[in-house]
């Protein structure tokens, strides 16, 4: 499938809650969550180098569209409200549009 759209978030954990965050972010590929849908075809969490509490999320989706159907559904919303609870600030957003690149995992 081709990613026709995509975003990175950079979300900051309160003190120490680095790990849980990570650890609620890998439960978006669970089943029936969004990231395991074959709409999703990009869903990597990465954690910063210099900063434990620091998570980084990119996502690349087959359409803007699909992204927010499924993001809009119970299994998200579940995980986007846990995550609130997780964060020290407000997650930064940059949306994005792939021309070419390779994942390999």
């Amino acid at each position: 499938m081709i990613v026709n759209y995509g975003f990175n978030a950079t979300l900051t954990a309160e003190p120490g809650m680095g790990d849980r965050l990570v650890d609620l972010l890998l439960t978006g590929l669970n089943e029936g969550s969004p990231g395991a849908s074959e709409h999703c075809v990009v869903y990597l969490v990465s954690r910063s180098a210099s900063d434990p509490d620091v998570v980084h999320v990119t996502e690349g989706w087959t359409s803007e569209e699909e992204h927010h159907r499924l993001f809009a559904g119970e299994a998200a919303q579940a995980i986007v409200a846990r995550i609130a609870g997780l964060l020290a600030k407000e997650p930064e957003y940059t949306d994005y549009v792939p021309v070419r690149g390779k994942a390999a995992f």
